[in-house]
């Protein structure tokens, strides 16, 4: 708990406002974890062929990168 006043005497926040950032930060993290835990099976089934679509974006990308060299040159 010192690092925490010492980390706060000097800065902007003080002590009370890092400690609530911090269980704020740590419940977040848990409560997300578990909506997603709870997600993973509807996730799967309904966006099965995501990642093609992303495979497809990053080619169109890529395609976009070397026209755009093949063009300055």
């Amino acid at each position: 708990m010192s690092h925490l006043l010492l980390l706060a005497k000097d800065s902007m926040f003080s002590s009370g406002q890092i400690t609530f950032g911090i269980i704020f930060f740590i419940a977040f993290v848990i409560i997300i974890s578990f909506m997603y835990l709870k997600d993973k099976g509807m996730h799967k089934k309904n966006y099965k062929g995501v990642k093609w679509i992303l495979v497809g974006f990053i080619a169109f990308i890529l395609l976009l990168f070397i026209i755009k060299v093949s063009l300055k040159s």
